[in-house]
Order: C-alpha cells, then sequence, then structure tokens
C-alpha cells in the first residue's frame, strides 16, 4: 500500500511538470576560449520572452544524453539553458579522476555567450552544478558574483578534485566562505558518505555565515538521483521530481520570473 501511495506520488509530480511544460528551439553552438572550441547544448523556450537565463554544468560522466535530458527538463519550465560540454573540445576522457583547471574558463566563458542568444534575459544568471560541475558552479558563483544571480547543486562535489586525499576528506573547497549568491542543494541519503558530509558542512557553514542557503536531503536516494539507470530506486523517482520542482520555484523566485 505505501508503495502505491509512493508511485502515485510520483506520477503526480511528472503530471504537474508536464502541464507546465513549453516547446524548446533547441541545438549545439560553440564559442572559443583561446584556441579551444567548446561545444555547448542551447535550449530556448518557443514564444515570448526574454526567458531567464540557466547555465547548466554537467559532471564526470561528461554532457551525455541523460544529463541532456535533464537541461531540457529544466528548460522545459521556462528557462533559457546553455549546457557546455568543457569535455568534448579538450579530449576530456568520460568519468575522469583529476580535474583540469583550464576548463573553468571554458564554462566561465558560457555567462558571455548567453549574452548574445536571442530572446534571453542574460544581465544575470543562475548556475546549476551536477556533481564535479557543483564544483565548478561554486567558483563561478564566487569569481563571477557581478553576473551569477544564484547557485544550484544536485549531489556536487565541493572540494578541489586534485587536492591531497586529507582535504577531500577533511576540508571543503575555501571558496565557500566568500560563497554569497543564494545556493539550493540536493543530496541523496544513500549517497557516498564523505560526499553527503561534505555538502552538510557546507550547507551549515554558509548558515553560520548568514548566508540564504537550503539543503534537502532525500531519504532513499542515491547519487545521480535525476538520471541514474543502474539500480534505480523509488527514491529517486521521488528525489528527481522534487529537486525538479525546488529548483524551477527557487530559479523563479531569484530571477523574478513568472511560472510557466
Amino acid at each position: 500500500m505505501k508503495a502505491s501511495l509512493l508511485a502515485l506520488a510520483v506520477w503526480m509530480f511528472v503530471i504537474a511538470g508536464l502541464a507546465g511544460a513549453a516547446e524548446l528551439d533547441e541545438r549545439w553552438v560553440e564559442y572559443r576560449n583561446g584556441d579551444v572550441e567548446v561545444p555547448a547544448f542551447l535550449l530556448v523556450p518557443k514564444g515570448r520572452g526574454p526567458h531567464p537565463a540557466v547555465l547548466y554544468i554537467h559532471g564526470r560522466s561528461g554532457l551525455n544524453e541523460r544529463v541532456q535530458a535533464q537541461a531540457r527538463r529544466l528548460a522545459a519550465r521556462g528557462f533559457a539553458v546553455l549546457a557546455p560540454d568543457y569535455h568534448t573540445g579538450r579530449f576530456i576522457p568520460e568519468n575522469p579522476i583529476e580535474h583540469d583547471p583550464a576548463t573553468e574558463k571554458d564554462v566561465e566563458l558560457g555567462l558571455e555567450f548567453i549574452k548574445t542568444v536571442a530572446n534571453v534575459q542574460s544581465q544575470k544568471v543562475c548556475v546549476v552544478g551536477l556533481s564535479r560541475g557543483g564544483y565548478h558552479a561554486a567558483l563561478l558563483s564566487v569569481r563571477r558574483a557581478d553576473r551569477v544571480a544564484c547557485m544550484v547543486g544536485y549531489y556536487p562535489h565541493l572540494v578541489n578534485p586534485n587536492a591531497p586525499e586529507p582535504v577531500q576528506v577533511y576540508r571543503y573547497m575555501p571558496e565557500i566562505e566568500n560563497l554569497k549568491v543564494p545556493t539550493l542543494l540536493f543530496v541523496g541519503e544513500r549517497e557516498q558518505e564523505l560526499r553527503r558530509t561534505l555538502v552538510i558542512r557546507v550547507a551549515e557553514r554558509l548558515k553560520e555565515h548568514g548566508r540564504p542557503v537550503e539543503l534537502f536531503v532525500y531519504p532513499g536516494a542515491q547519487r545521480a538521483f535525476d538520471f541514474r539507470t543502474a539500480d534505480r530506486t523509488l527514491g529517486d523517482d521521488l528525489a528527481r521530481e522534487d529537486a525538479l520542482n525546488r529548483t524551477v520555484k527557487f530559479l523563479n523566485t531569484i530571477l523574478r520570473s513568472k511560472e510557466p
């Protein structure tokens, strides 16, 4: 009986999302960082704008079809979404262990490219980062506070991936001390313990600083609850829909756009 009720809740979330879905113009684009061409997936709602802008930053798995589908779901709720593929232009393989600092500028330049897109309100942009993309999102939120209005982190890796192992275990990235934009964080209860603890610790630290932050820890949800396929659980499904709805509400509030 409980499982049936939970399944019904999932479908209610899905139906609510579909009811507000916008038709999209989507295409692949490119912009340059020096000699490097950075491909990016661009999605803009059809119809009256300008639409609020979101920079959508993938994690170690790359900008694969499953991640593209999540960017599409967000764009369908009324946002112009630019998702830079910061791996392909530098021939970085899927799931790299080391972090290439040069990719930080590749992602940052997405803020400039989105200014050139028609029917987009790009003076202020919110950044959404998945896993290691959360590291990029946090860096941008500090370095480009002139353009970044808010940050959303899905199970974000909030420490320098190249830091020594003791730092990975015991510390969060020092830039967190200067993170001042409104922040929304999601992590699964069944996330790897160090990652889950790190996200919770960052949220607590931001609260100590009096910074605007919300944290949601989802019961039964795992890493990549938004797009994982292997061993997927009902907790993942519920987290996926709830996180999307909360993200949409948060982005609309910060970017002062109307609900789709």
